[in-house]
């Protein structure tokens, strides 16, 4: 027997049963694929992280006077911020035994320098330099030659570095003066001339002196040098640097 007309079915929302209301809250999802994004740009990149997995330093660089290495350092401080650099002067008598006795882990030297057990890079060549008093007459040229230097009292202090020869110079008659910066302090009393790297005359102005480049002169090389069975990766990461890798470049 008949129960009635058809049944009427439940009239639609019009929305998918996955789709909450307007107003509702969304459920909580897994989102596995967004936590791992998440994480990934939480990571440090691996140039980011090259230091962690260095020892901790410091790495002790020495360098001798009129050395110039503020650029790689501060490249340094970037990459390498958890491993110290120490900076350690050095005077060129010096260089050889502070790096045979592990004073420091690597320096900028002068060369030449004895290379049993070292490893060497050149890095590059200083013009020579004649430092003199400001109203020495040597002054009106803007470069010299040694020739123009002959008949000059030239000074040699006993730290001298560039071992020039100058024909015909006058040997000063007071015994050898300990130190550049001795050496340049008399010059600047109008007694004598003082060959030098320009650095050095640099590192040492004085108001009271000039200098004019020797263009003839011997040049002073610089080098950053290393014992060879002592080639640390903290070592290999500061040699990169000054041959110009990036963060990212492989040894």
């Amino acid at each position: 027997m008949a129960t009635g007309g058809p049944r009427r079915r439940p009239a639609r929302s019009g929305r998918r049963p996955d789709v909450p209301a307007k107003g509702a809250k969304a459920p909580r999802r897994d989102d596995r694929s967004g936590a791992a994004r998440s994480d990934r740009a939480a990571r440090p990149r691996a140039d980011e992280r090259s230091d962690d997995r260095m020892p901790p330093g410091p790495f002790r660089l020495g360098a001798v006077p009129g050395a110039t290495p503020g650029k790689w350092i501060d490249i340094w401080k970037q990459r390498m911020p958890h491993n110290p650099l120490e900076l350690i002067p050095l005077e060129v008598v010096d260089q050889r035994a502070a790096l045979r006795e592990g004073l420091v882990d690597a320096a900028i030297v002068r060369l030449p320098i004895e290379r049993d057990d070292l490893s060497v890079i050149p890095l590059y060549d200083e013009t020579p330099v004649a430092v003199c008093s400001v109203e020495s007459a040597l002054t009106a040229a803007d470069e010299l030659t040694l020739a123009d230097l002959a008949g000059e009292l030239v000074i040699v202090p006993r730290d001298d570095v560039l071992g020039a020869v100058v024909p015909d110079a006058v040997a000063p008659a007071f015994a050898p003066l300990a130190t550049t910066a001795d050496a340049i302090a008399t010059a600047a009393t109008g007694t004598g001339v003082v060959l030098m790297p320009m650095s050095l005359a640099r590192l040492h102005h004085r108001k009271d002196v000039d200098f004019r480049p020797v263009v003839d002169g011997p040049l002073s090389s610089v080098a950053l040098a290393w014992p060879t069975d002592a080639t640390t990766p903290l070592v290999e990461t500061f040699i990169g640097i000054v041959r110009g890798r990036t963060a990212n470049s492989s040894r």
